[in-house]
């Protein structure tokens, strides 16, 4: 079904932009990496309710300040979408994650309960993750993304194609793998089949100096057709910033990130005071990046 008060939106990234027309969009949708992130906090392996609750919780903190916010139906999207703010666009992950306990997402495909089941009444956006790779199934996700961008298009609601590149095993063994390479080439193949925003991994995961990152920003701009955010998975935690602020003065239009505002809230044992004493002022600084040196997203349609 359609949600009619929603079309708008589908063609106007401003519902899950700043003013600016700068997008600084906090993710929440993580599953079982989420569950084995406490693990290796030394909490355990934590039930459902305790994945809930730290994803209110992180709602609660962050949810007031970001343009967009980004969550799973799995965990907590009925109490986000009844306490979110108007203001900030609300983002429904559909993407359905082959992923073993304590692994890495190995495939996706489509969520059709949220494709054909869930009531979108108050979300903006939908999110697909693609695991990118130069295999026999390349094609296939190629379709895929086609079929999400078709879908979104038909619901009335933005489209956010967030693909993850990773290597063959040949690639590893012959030592032929180069990440940033990868990434353009997904970026040139994905980006031009209709999504509203191409939400990509950090050039060089934050590595470079100053220089080396613009550089790096400025050549995947260039791979890059339509508006497009970082995320910030693989990047340490001190180097997302900078790494945010190189990307906008190259193109990018902002960020959508989990892991650099709140992994290390994880597991502590007053997690509302982590997140406003930690995660709060980590978003505030973003956010002041983002609107001096993001290129609105109208500009970069």
């Amino acid at each position: 079904m359609t949600n009619p008060a929603s079309t708008q939106a589908a063609r106007d990234l401003d519902a899950i932009a700043r003013p600016t027309g700068a997008l600084a969009m906090v993710a929440m949708d993580q599953r079982e990496s989420l569950r084995h992130m406490f693990d290796l906090a030394g909490a355990g392996r934590p039930e459902d309710d305790v994945l809930v609750r730290f994803k209110l919780d992180v709602a609660a903190a962050l949810g007031p300040l970001a343009s967009g916010f980004l969550i799973d139906r799995h965990y907590g999207f009925e109490c986000v979408r009844e306490t979110l703010p108007a203001r900030t666009g609300l983002i429904l992950a559909a993407d359905a994650l082959e992923q073993a306990p304590g692994g890495p997402v190995e495939e996706t495909g489509l969520d059709d309960v949220v494709l054909t089941q869930t009531d979108l009444d108050g979300v903006s956006a939908l999110k697909l993750l693609v695991i990118w790779r130069r295999d026999v199934k390349r094609e296939q996700r190629v379709e895929l993304v086609r079929r999400f961008v078709a879908a979104c298009r038909e619901r009335g609601v933005l489209s956010v194609l967030e693909p993850v590149v990773r290597a063959t095993p040949r690639e590893l063994d012959d030592g032929s793998w180069d990440l940033d390479v990868a990434i353009r080439e997904a970026a040139r193949e994905l980006s031009v089949l209709g999504q509203s925003l191409y939400k990509v991994q950090v050039p060089l995961a934050g590595t470079g100096d100053v220089a080396e990152q613009r550089a790096a920003s400025e050549k995947l701009n260039a791979a890059i057709t339509g508006p497009w955010v970082v995320l910030s998975q693989g990047v340490e935690r001190p180097a997302f910033l900078p790494s945010v602020e190189a990307a906008c003065r190259a193109g990018a239009s902002g960020f959508l990130a989990g892991r650099a505002l709140w992994s290390d809230v994880v597991g502590h044992p007053d997690v509302p005071r982590a997140l406003r004493e930690l995660s709060v002022p980590r978003l505030e600084r973003l956010i002041d990046v983002v609107d001096r040196e993001a290129r609105p997203w109208r500009e970069a349609s």
